[in-house]
């Protein structure tokens, strides 16, 4: 079995002043869906009395994302237009500037924006992110990561992220026109949701994170629990010997029930709260 990750596990280490942090994951951010941007910006727009020390934005923030000039300040000359799209990745850009203003934003690319660039990580304010990442906060070890390179059973999609992860492939692909790649993002997009269709569109028929290599990465980096998005399948699961990984809800405020969960780190303990448009005031419950 081929192991994911073998190089050094990069680490971030919180100031001491820090309290409490919150991560989300899996927005899936697009102008056809209103409504979950409306909780995302409600929550970076709640008062200064509910917001953590810092944001961690663990991939799948956009839906897709086909390169940095889509942003005015990143444009090439002559290759800005006023489509749908771009003025709201445009929109998204402003509200995460505004509000890294106050508060620090640390990015890690997902499976659908790997290639938001540095120029565009500048525009909104933001801190990139390697995954994994050990977060080093209140003297506790938290291993961080999308979730995508863990699920090493979905092997199809293995071999497509080793390809596009590569930088010749980045780069041969953002050389194309804006349009082209838009055109080829759109066909990717279609082919996942064809695939999923085979699967009922149920999140539990995907495959999911191989515990196993969890545990490894565990092990290795030497932390207690996991922190990753992806699968869409919020749940805390108990990997044995003192481990366990944590699941980061996806958004969407178009299903029944609505889903906007955020996860908050702090001296109780990770913890769960809901945000939806209908309520200022996130629930609260224990993982």
């Amino acid at each position: 079995m081929n192991k994911p990750n073998t190089a050094p596990f990069a680490e971030w280490h919180a100031p001491a002043h820090w309290r409490a942090v919150d991560f989300i994951s899996d927005l899936h951010l697009q102008a056809g869906d209103p409504a979950t941007f409306d909780a995302w910006q409600q929550l970076l727009q709640a008062q200064h009395s509910q917001r953590a020390d810092a944001l961690f934005i663990l991939g799948d923030l956009f839906e897709v994302w086909v390169g940095d000039d889509v942003l005015p300040s990143t444009a090439a000359p002559g290759s800005r237009t006023e489509a749908d799209d771009h003025r709201f990745w445009r929109t998204c850009a402003a509200v995460l500037r505004t509000y890294s203003q106050h508060t620090p934003v640390f990015f890690m690319h997902g499976n659908r924006d790997f290639l938001f660039g540095t120029a565009a990580l500048s525009a909104c304010g933001m801190q990139g992110l390697p995954d994994p990442t050990v977060l080093v906060f209140q003297a506790q070890r938290w291993l961080l990561s999308h979730g995508d390179a863990l699920c090493i059973d979905d092997t199809d999609y293995m071999r497509f992220r080793a390809m596009v992860r590569q930088p010749d492939w980045q780069r041969d692909f953002l050389a194309k026109p804006l349009s082209e790649r838009e055109a080829i993002a759109r066909s990717l997009r279609q082919q996942s949701q064809a695939h999923k269709a085979g699967t009922t569109g149920d999140p539990t028929r995907w495959a999911d994170v191989d515990e196993p290599t969890a545990r490894d990465w565990l092990q290795r980096s030497d932390c207690n629990t996991l922190i990753h998005g992806h699968t869409h399948r919020p749940a805390q699961h108990d990997l044995g010997k003192g481990l366990q990984r944590i699941v980061l809800s996806d958004w969407d405020l178009n299903a029944q029930p609505q889903r906007a969960e955020v996860l908050r780190l702090d001296a109780q303990g990770p913890h769960r709260r809901l945000l939806a448009p209908a309520s200022r005031h996130p629930c609260r419950r224990p993982v």
